[in-house]
């Protein structure tokens, strides 16, 4: 904490340009000494950058890899702090959210380890009244709210903690309430459910928990990533993913698959257009998955 308030304070006392100097020494640092999350980081470009499989994820591809995901969390210190002016920010598919939004019921939001949520910040700005909470596990919510408090005491940000007895009602407090509720997708943690899905060639681990309880409120889901583009540059993109508050012809649990797909597959996507975005440094796809969910196999 002490170290992420200097540089609060470095940023912006001394402008983002300055604070960015200091990005590549962290990058280089980083990549030196953390050899797993190097290893993930080439299996991930690899596959995003559809590369033959003699060919080597140069060196330059890993740093700015690298690079990209500390000038994601560098920008957070401007953001949480509503300096929207020092960025170039496009919204693609906004009306989207306005639309679902209209009748004062809420509706979740998936997002990712691409790119930058907090970016979002700037779309409720331009959208007076939009609220948007968020969903996590407790000590994810613990490390969130201190790192906030660092860049900015007087921040506020809606956050759920999952595992209390309490949280299926917050959630639903927040959608009956006309909130956006949003959700990391993208990564299992502890004893999650999962389901493998196709994921940039290969079966992977994906959550099913953010898309159970998006069908059990009966609420319509938007996929959203908020994409560095490099410099001052993010673009934003709404995608529609499902619509939970319509009946499925399949039950809850085919539309649930079906959302699991389509999110993957948006995914993929967005992560072969922006590759340098997807801020996953693990073995994702071969950390505990079963023989069954192998390319091939029937999920």
């Amino acid at each position: 904490m002490l170290l992420l308030r200097l540089m609060t304070w470095i940023s912006l006392r001394l402008g983002r340009s300055a604070g960015r100097v200091v990005l590549y020494g962290i990058t280089a640092y980083f990549i030196l000494f953390n050899a797993e999350a190097r290893r993930a980081s080439r299996d991930y470009l690899h596959r995003a950058l559809a590369l033959p499989v003699q060919e080597t994820v140069g060196w330059h591809h890993i740093f700015r890899h690298f690079f990209s995901f500390a000038s994601v969390i560098h920008d957070r210190v401007y953001l949480v702090n509503e300096r929207f002016g020092l960025f170039d920010i496009h919204v693609h598919n906004e009306q989207l959210v306005a639309d679902l939004t209209a009748d004062r019921k809420g509706v979740f939001l998936m997002g990712s380890h691409a790119g930058s949520f907090e970016v979002l910040r700037a779309v409720g700005r331009r959208q007076p009244g939009l609220r948007v909470a968020m969903v996590m596990y407790e000590e994810n919510a613990r490390k969130i709210n201190a790192a906030l408090g660092a860049i900015n005491p007087a921040a506020q940000q809606d956050i759920v903690a999952l595992g209390h007895a309490d949280s299926m009602l917050r959630v639903h407090e927040l959608i009956e309430g006309g909130s956006v509720v949003g959700m990391l997708a993208d990564r299992r943690l502890n004893n999650d459910t999962t389901r493998p899905v196709t994921f940039l060639g290969e079966a992977a681990e994906f959550p099913v928990g953010p898309f159970r309880m998006a069908a059990i409120l009966r609420r319509p889901v938007l996929f959203m990533v908020g994409l560095y583009g490099g410099g001052n540059r993010y673009d934003i993109h709404f995608e529609t993913l499902a619509d939970f508050s319509m009946p499925s012809a399949g039950g809850r649990e085919v539309a649930v698959h079906a959302a699991m797909l389509r999110y993957a597959a948006l995914l993929e996507q967005h992560c072969r257009a922006a590759p340098y975005n997807w801020f996953n440094f693990f073995n994702f796809w071969q950390a505990g998955i079963p023989p069954a969910a192998k390319p091939g196999s029937a999920p």
